[in-house]
């Protein structure tokens, strides 16, 4: 099918790399016309207006996927960070079209305020959020996973250091209670900012931004039923660490010194900060099939950062995840009287 590209949005597809799918409004329209692909198309455009976003969302529970079965999902939510919120205030549609269709451009107060606005944006990109994910069950007390999540590839791993490890067709004995701890790792780079206003900038500035998530959450449980074969309400605390990698290579930016125009010199920077969160979520269901609502809470001091003309700035703020998804099992497992 031919159409005109009318608007860009950005998946990551491979760790580290970024590409541009496009779409225009009768594409939408002649796909949505067949009632066979009406639910696949919709979850495909919300999973276009996600973008780039940091995957940190805890939707686990302290019961790893039994030895032998397979869970897979979807997730829909929005991450709420207040920082780049607040940069993102003090810029108006205006204020980015009269500077991104100049050929030069010098510095002053304004660059400065689009500048923080692309790094903090970067450093906790706001937006909606999508995924689907994989998980297998590969031994008594560990499960590993792979989620796409809004254009990121993520893989993790988890182990259950408490409660039994039956299935509800085989139970196991140790109570209702469940415990476990995992790690996460997920990247992303070109196209963090690719969306909202900040799009226009990129050509202006020339920013890059790239970005590693190592996420540490800790999970307890309470069972609904027989080994979660009703569901569990889970809470917890996770340690996520982020490595930010950016720079500018401003080509149309310059400053009067004595007169002349002199091009802005351009940075490239590296930094990391830690960020602390609790969560709470739950899973409703029965067997087979399971609605999980959560939601997932971070502190975070981002940090010092460096900018155009020697200028520093720190940063700091909280981002609030909420989230509801749908989960199915597959596969009997290997549950063990434990």
């Amino acid at each position: 099918m031919a159409f005109v590209c009318k608007r860009h949005y950005t998946f990551q597809l491979a760790l580290g790399q970024c590409i541009c799918f496009s779409y225009n409004n009768n594409f939408i329209l002649s796909a949505m016309r067949s009632k066979s692909l009406s639910l696949f198309w919709m979850i495909c455009l919300v999973a276009l207006a996600a973008g780039c976003t940091a995957p940190r969302s805890v939707i686990h529970s302290g019961k790893v996927t039994p030895q032998g079965q397979f869970k897979a999902g979807v997730n829909f939510g929005g991450n709420i960070a207040s920082e780049p919120i607040s940069q993102l205030d003090d810029i108006t549609k205006a204020a980015v079209d009269a500077i991104a269709d100049r050929d030069t451009v010098f510095y002053d107060e304004q660059v400065d305020v689009f500048s923080k606005a692309l790094v903090s944006y970067a450093l906790d990109p706001v937006g909606p959020t999508f995924d689907f994910y994989l998980r297998y069950g590969v031994a008594p007390r560990v499960d590993v996973g792979y989620k796409f999540a809004s254009g990121v590839h993520v893989f993790d791993a988890m182990y259950q250091f408490m409660g039994a490890l039956g299935t509800p067709q085989n139970p196991g004995q140790g109570g209702q209670w469940y415990g476990s701890v995992g790690l996460q790792y997920a990247g992303q780079s070109s196209g963090i900012v690719d969306k909202l206003l900040l799009d226009r900038l990129t050509s202006v500035f020339s920013f890059t931004a790239q970005r590693r998530d190592i996420v540490i959450p800790l999970v307890f449980s309470k069972s609904f039923g027989v080994e979660e074969e009703i569901g569990n309400i889970s809470f917890g605390a996770v340690y996520n660490h982020t490595f930010v990698k950016y720079g500018f290579e401003p080509g149309r930016i310059f400053k009067k010194v004595a007169g002349e125009s002199v091009k802005v010199e351009g940075l490239m920077e590296k930094n990391s900060f830690p960020s602390y969160g609790l969560f709470v979520n739950g899973k409703i269901g029965f067997k087979h099939i399971y609605v999980l609502p959560a939601l997932t809470m971070y502190y975070q001091n981002y940090g010092t950062y460096k900018f155009l003309e020697s200028r520093e700035v720190s940063f700091s703020g909280i981002t609030i995840i909420p989230s509801i998804g749908l989960q199915a099992n597959f596969g009997g497992g290997r549950g063990k009287r434990r």
